[in-house]
């Protein structure tokens, strides 16, 4: 059985591409296209991986990934931040939460910027979860 993979993106775009990628490399994709539906999916699918964008409507990929990393249940769930906004700007709005009386999270493991070569995004992806 192949591991799952959960593209939570709101560009049908990179959708298409993440799931091509990760398909093209024999993992199971699995879509949501905001952080809400994202969350949703993660509980039900259990998925190994989460690949995150991060600027989503209704909830965030910055609030999403606080999420998993403060959640006892998800925490161990590997992310890829794969963004068009800039790591340090990523890691500013996760410590202005902090400030804000939020739990500290640890930076991602992996953080790539768009636009991603294929290669590079599979090459991640079986770092994480090989």
């Amino acid at each position: 059985m192949s591991k799952k993979v959960l593209v939570v993106d709101d560009d049908p775009d990179i959708i298409t591409f993440n799931v091509s990628i990760l398909e093209e490399n024999g993992y199971t994709a699995i879509t949501a296209q905001n952080g809400e539906e994202g969350l949703k999916k993660i509980r039900e699918e259990k998925p190994e991986l989460v690949i995150l964008d991060v600027l989503m409507p209704k909830q965030s990929g910055i609030r999403l990934y606080r999420e998993l990393k403060t959640d006892k249940t998800l925490e161990k769930i590997r992310v890829i931040i794969l963004s068009g906004i800039a790591k340090k700007s990523f890691l500013k709005s996760q410590k202005a939460l902090t400030e804000f009386g939020g739990e500290q999270v640890p930076e991602p493991e992996v953080y790539l910027e768009k636009p991603v070569e294929a290669k590079e995004l599979a090459q991640a992806v079986r770092n994480l979860i090989s």
